[in-house]
């Protein structure tokens, strides 16, 4: 009777594991999205996807290998094909430093790091156990990886006081999963399976902390100790040329001293601009004066 109900335990959280990853494998749907949009992967990385391919084809390998796992073959099966599409969709809008460096990073993991493990557990380990066990290894220590590799948009996040760059979907349906996974390895009594999801749970709810820290930080606001309102207008609705307007933005970049030599040029400037307008102003009133007692002087003869 208590095998029959842990065995239903295992299958309620193998299910229920498949629909929340399968979320998670789709989470980044919006981020390309806006990949899409943008045209470009700018402020995106591609690490996490690599690293989440290479953890797939791990744990089928594993799964391959004990058997009496197919829940977690038939989850890293989609795992392998979705993450296959985003490093696509990735390298197509990537720019050329960027696409070099996933190109690296999916040689190195993908072609020579799995190639490596299958051939090397596969040729020299011939027990069945052992090579369970080591593969089991190099799956935990992989997805160990996979929940870390996020670190790299954490430090953008708590730099920038940005989350753009880190869907709250993804960290929060990754969270979800791991309670999940660590609930199913907990109970099919697979070590190799329970231990990283309890690191993916705490790194989880780290990313949502700090989602919520900076989901409503706006962007800080360049210093201005010279704002438009300083502008002066001139005489006759005359605004002031827009050299010294330029100067004042490009002013306000910059440190104080050197504004206040800005603002003592632009007042310089300004006096010069007012005595050009008071000398024209005064030569119209003249003229216009001239030509009234011209006028009068027409009339009254």
């Amino acid at each position: 009777m208590a095998r029959s109900s842990n065995h239903l335990l295992i299958l309620t959280f193998g299910l229920l594991g498949n629909v929340l990853s399968f979320l998670v494998f789709l989470a980044p749907l919006p981020t390309f999205y806006t990949i899409f949009k943008k045209k470009s992967t700018k402020g995106f990385h591609s690490i996490p996807y690599v690293a989440a391919l290479f953890s797939s084809m791990l744990w089928i390998y594993y799964s391959s290998l004990k058997g009496n796992t197919t829940l977690l073959v038939t989850i890293n099966a989609f795992g392998c094909f979705i993450e296959t599409i985003y490093i696509s969709f990735f390298l197509f809008y990537a720019h050329k430093s960027a696409r070099i460096h996933t190109m690296k990073s999916v040689v190195l993991l993908i072609i020579a790091g799995f190639g490596l493990i299958v051939g090397l557990t596969h040729f020299l380990v011939k027990d069945i156990a052992t090579r369970v066990q080591i593969a089991g290894w190099i799956c935990l220590v992989t997805a160990l990886a996979v929940f870390v590799a996020p670190m790299g948009i954490l430090r953008t996040v708590i730099k920038t006081k940005s989350v753009e760059f880190m869907p709250f979907c993804l960290s929060f349906f990754l969270t979800i999963s791991a309670v999940t996974w660590f609930l199913y390895g907990l109970f099919l009594k697979d070590f190799n399976i329970w231990v990283p999801n309890v690191v993916g749970f705490v790194f989880g709810i780290l990313q949502m902390v700090l989602y919520v820290i900076y989901k409503d930080t706006k962007k800080q606001k360049l210093p201005t100790d010279l704002i438009p309102g300083e502008i002066i207008i001139l005489d006759d609705q005359e605004k002031l040329p827009q050299q010294i307007i330029d100067i004042v933005k490009l002013g306000a970049l910059a440190p104080s001293e050197k504004n206040i030599v800005l603002r003592s040029q632009i007042s310089e400037k300004n006096i010069v601009l007012r005595t050009h307008t008071s000398e024209k102003n005064i030569s119209l009133r003249t003229q216009i004066s001239e030509k009234n007692n011209v006028l009068r002087h027409q009339v009254t003869a």
